[in-house]
Parts: C-alpha cells; sequence; structure tokens
C-alpha cells in the first residue's frame, strides 16, 4: 500500500512540474507591489576594498533556497553583470553572480580599485528569477 502511495504521488507530482513553463522548474510570478533594491551602498558612492552591502525587499519576504513559500524568494547580488540572466532557468553561481539562499539580507564585499556596479535580483526556491524579473536599479559604486 505505502509503494501505491508513493508511486501516485511521484505521479503528480511529476505532471506538475511538467506542466510548468521551465521544464523541471515551477515559474514563479512576481506580485505587482514587489521591489527589490540596494540600501546601502548608495548609487555614485566612493568606498573601501571591503565594504557592506544591503539589500531590501518591499512586497514579498525573504525564504532560503529551497524553501517553497507564496510570495517568498532569496537574494543574488549582481557584481558588474551587463546583462540579467536568461530567464527561466537558474541564476548562475560564480564571482559575478552571488547567491545568498541561507535568506541573508546583507553582505561584506572585497571588490579591486576601480568603478563598479551592483543590482540585486530575487530569485525563488530554485534559483529562478521571478516573471516578470524582480531586479533593483543597478548602482555604481567606485572603489578605492
Amino acid at each position: 500500500m505505502k509503494r501505491i502511495l508513493l508511486a501516485l504521488a511521484l505521479t503528480g507530482l511529476t505532471a506538475a512540474v511538467m506542466a510548468t513553463d521551465t521544464p523541471g522548474l515551477p515559474v514563479n510570478k512576481a506580485p505587482a507591489d514587489a521591489e527589490v533594491y540596494i540600501i546601502t551602498p548608495r548609487d555614485g558612492a566612493a568606498v573601501g576594498q571591503e565594504f557592506t552591502v544591503r539589500f531590501g525587499l518591499k512586497g514579498m519576504g525573504v525564504a532560503p533556497a529551497g524553501v517553497s513559500r507564496e510570495r517568498t524568494g532569496h537574494h543574488h547580488l549582481l557584481v558588474d553583470v551587463k546583462e540579467l540572466p536568461p530567464a527561466g532557468q537558474p541564476i548562475p553561481k560564480d564571482d559575478n553572480h552571488l547567491h545568498f539562499g541561507g535568506g541573508q539580507t546583507e553582505t561584506t564585499l572585497k571588490l579591486k580599485p576601480g568603478t563598479h556596479t551592483l543590482q540585486l535580483e530575487l530569485g525563488d526556491e530554485n534559483h529562478v528569477p521571478f516573471d516578470p524579473p524582480l531586479v533593483s536599479k543597478r548602482i555604481t559604486i567606485h572603489v578605492k
């Protein structure tokens, strides 16, 4: 009996996944009133090589990666990224796409001197951008 129930549950899960726009990953819609933004530093700020970035979010909540809750997501910080990651695919994880899947709302960055850009993008429990993408304004900072 347990095997039958497990098989039925897996069949239902597979059907639900296949019914989404992106094979294997659910598509999450961002609420119309949601907004993600960088609290600090401010656009145009001069900062030291080590500085704190604070993330802001309105109209939604923060939940760790892997946790599926309505109206929640987690932050990804895009450093010197010119184009947003492709829609419907997980946000890459590298030196330019920083993941905060633990639900963090701030981080300390170390960047080389020069001009850099920062932008936030909210991802769902699978690191997939929301539809439409929920991104902050791209800011420019100057590292001394």
